[in-house]
């Protein structure tokens, strides 16, 4: 998967598939959350709930479908982080099956204080995580 760091395998499962008999529209963004739980996973034992301090909100979600997805297709879901902020930071999702695109999309995530309910600052240990994984 080109540009991406990151990336996982990621099997669709039958809770995934609608009425139509391809992964549901909803079901994408689930496949994405995987994906980014995963990323923040491989920058240290960070989780959407603990970033060292504090977690995540995502105030919006870009999908964009390309292809369908079928039960039992064997993907890879790719994560980046193209920008770093003072509080935010972006991630791009791509989703493709044997090399093709199926689906791609992209987050803002804002890092937030849950106790408090509102933003705050990335912290640093974790900027300099994801700073150093992307090279940004």
């Amino acid at each position: 998967m080109d540009n991406f760091q990151f990336s996982m395998p990621y099997l669709v499962r039958v809770a995934e598939i609608n009425y139509a008999g391809h992964v549901a529209n909803s079901a994408v963004l689930n496949i994405m959350q995987d994906g980014r739980i995963g990323y923040l996973a491989q920058l240290g034992p960070y989780t959407e709930l603990d970033l060292g301090g504090c977690g995540i909100i995502l105030p919006e979600a870009h999908v964009f479908f390309r292809a369908e997805m079928f039960l039992h297709d064997r993907l890879e879901v790719g994560v980046r982080c193209p920008e770093i902020r003072r509080s935010s930071f972006q991630l791009e999702y791509r989703i493709e099956r044997g090399g093709e695109l199926m689906s791609e999309g992209a987050t803002p995530v804002i890092c937030f204080d849950y106790q408090q309910r509102k933003p705050v600052r990335i912290p640093i240990p974790f900027h300099v995580a994801l700073a150093a994984f992307e090279d940004l």
